[in-house]
Formats: C-alpha cells, sequence, structure tokens
C-alpha cells in the first residue's frame, strides 16, 4: 500500500513541477525573517551562553544553514539550486530573537524558499533548545522580506509606447507554399512583454528586398525590428548581410547570449549567423526561422534586452 501512495504521489509531483528549461540564469538574492518571543530571563540566558543545551545561536545558524542547503529535498516544489552564499544574523532583544537570513544563487529561478527555510529551521533550533527553561515560548513573522533577480526584474524596463515590427524573411511563405508560424509566436512572445506588433510583413530571401524594407521602417522611426528567418548557411540565407548592411552600431553581445542559450539546449545553435545593432535609434535582430529557434532567442535576450533603449536615451539627453 505503502509503495502504491508513494508511486501514486511522484507520479502526481512530476506533472506539476514548474518547467525552468527556458529560463536564464540570472544573480538572486532573497532576505528572509522570524521572530522567536521568548521571556527576558531566556534572552539573558543565551546571551550568557547558560542554556541546558549550551550555545543556542551557534546551533541554530549550523541547522539555519543545512536547510538552506536541503531545502529540494524537503518541500517537493522546489528545484535543486546551487546555493553560492548564505548569511544567517541574530539580533537578542528584550524577549525576543530576531532572525535574518540572506541567500545568494546564480541560477534559473528564485531562492526565496531557501531563505524561508533557513530562517524557520533556524527559530525551530532556538525553540528546541529553550523549551526545558521556557514553556511560553511563540515562533512568529516568518516571511519573505525582499527578492531580486530573474525576468521580472527586468520587465520594467521596457519602454511605453514602444514601436516594433516583425519581418518573416522566407521564399516558401512569401509564395504561399507555407503558412507563417514563427512570426506569429514572435508577435504573441511580443505582447507578453507587453509591446505591441505595429507592423508585420512577409518577404523573400532577397538581400534588396530586405534592405528596403528595413531602411522604410527605420525612417518611420520604428524603435524595434524583428527578423525571422534567412540566418542559416545555406545560399538563399541572406539576413545577416542585409542587416549588417543597414545597422550603424553592430551589437555582437545580444547574438553571442542568444546563441550561448541555444547551444545548452542544441549543438545546432552554432550554425546560426544571427546578427543584431542599431540603424540610428532603431535596434534590429535577426532571429532563426524556426520555432525553437526564435522562442529561445526571445527567452535569452528579452527584456534585458531593450535596457539598450535606456542608454539611447539617456545618451541622448546627455548630449543635449
Amino acid at each position: 500500500m505503502m509503495i502504491a501512495l508513494t508511486g501514486g504521489l511522484n507520479k502526481f509531483l512530476s506533472n506539476i513541477m514548474k518547467d525552468i528549461t527556458n529560463k536564464i540564469e540570472t544573480l538572486r538574492i532573497a532576505k528572509a525573517s522570524a521572530v522567536v518571543k521568548l521571556s527576558a530571563v531566556s534572552i539573558k540566558a543565551i546571551k550568557a551562553n547558560k542554556t541546558p543545551k549550551k550555545d543556542v545561536l551557534a546551533t541554530a545558524r549550523t541547522v539555519g544553514f543545512l536547510a538552506v542547503k536541503n531545502t529540494s529535498n524537503v518541500i517537493p516544489h522546489c528545484h535543486p539550486i546551487p546555493v553560492e552564499s548564505v548569511t544567517i544574523d541574530f539580533d537578542l532583544r528584550v524577549n525576543t530573537v530576531h532572525i535574518t537570513t540572506e541567500v545568494k544563487s546564480t541560477y534559473k529561478t528564485g531562492c526565496e524558499m531557501e531563505a524561508l527555510y533557513g530562517a524557520s529551521a533556524a527559530a525551530l533550533t532556538i525553540y528546541d533548545m529553550m523549551k526545558p527553561i521556557d514553556k511560553n515560548i511563540i515562533i512568529k513573522e516568518i516571511k519573505l522580506d525582499s527578492k531580486s533577480g530573474g525576468k521580472s526584474d527586468y520587465i520594467s524596463s521596457v519602454p511605453k509606447n514602444l514601436k516594433s515590427a516583425v519581418i518573416v524573411i522566407s521564399d516558401s511563405v512569401s509564395k504561399r507554399k507555407k503558412t507563417d508560424k514563427t512570426g506569429i509566436l514572435i508577435k504573441t512572445k511580443l505582447k507578453g512583454l507587453g509591446i505591441k506588433v505595429q507592423y508585420y510583413g512577409i518577404v523573400p530571401d532577397e538581400t534588396i528586398i530586405i534592405k528596403k524594407l528595413i531602411r522604410n521602417l527605420c525612417k518611420k522611426e520604428f524603435d524595434l525590428i524583428l527578423t525571422t528567418g534567412g540566418t542559416g548557411v545555406s545560399k538563399r540565407d541572406n539576413t545577416p548581410e542585409a542587416v549588417k548592411f543597414v545597422i550603424d552600431k553592430e551589437v555582437p553581445g545580444i547574438m553571442e547570449a542568444a546563441r550561448n542559450y541555444g547551444q545548452l539546449k542544441t549543438p545546432y545553435a552554432m550554425l546560426s549567423r544571427g546578427a543584431a545593432g542599431l540603424a540610428g535609434k532603431t535596434l534590429i535582430i535577426t532571429l532563426p526561422g524556426s520555432l525553437q529557434g526564435a522562442e529561445e532567442t526571445i527567452d535569452a535576450v528579452f527584456p534585458h534586452v531593450l535596457h539598450i533603449f535606456n542608454v539611447l536615451k539617456e545618451g541622448y539627453r546627455h548630449k543635449k
């Protein structure tokens, strides 16, 4: 019976654990706290290290460290993360011990549960070690104080009223031999970031046509132009050449980030010749024509790449 229940539980959990495959690694920092209420006599005993179980705070700190490192082993929805730093501090007041924890991790998901679990475990340890002499201990106010890192921290960098365009570059789609799926995906992904697409067009893999369209969009003061298709190595893949002819400043780090991210998913990412840069104040990024390649590129560089508009704005302000 126990085996059957365990198997059913594992199957249930495997179906609901959040998929973080497409997230990027960023520095995550979380701070949590807990308050343990004791008698004034107990506080004095902790300060003087005159308790039945000896050094209460050192033990509580050790347990807190272990809790942080083992959070995913206890809370099933938590992913195992590389814990890079843990700090646990205690502030002894008249009749309370205030516990604060800070956890740092460079990973795809946050570390707030680790910080909370560390604070909770430290509080429970104090309770356990002080209960022989204090029968009225109360653990209260276990809470997350702050967290940072991850995509949500960069959403604020999305400029308001950003004028964007999506260009599908494909011979077969332009001739209606195939239906565009990648361009539609890109529009959907941008919408999810709060970016409205004002122009959506389909053109063949012709350098002259690509250059002309991009130049026209730049003249119409589009802020962002995303192309999809034509970034490979076949004879008809001309997008990077067309874009490099138009842009004033190449920003190679954008595509480096995209290729590095894609390489973690498939070794074929190295074959993408995508380019990115600025034509005046217009940011142009070339995405692969495949659904997976386009989606991974957006996941890799958005919304972080939009910080470029804040940089441009600051530069323009300084010039004035």
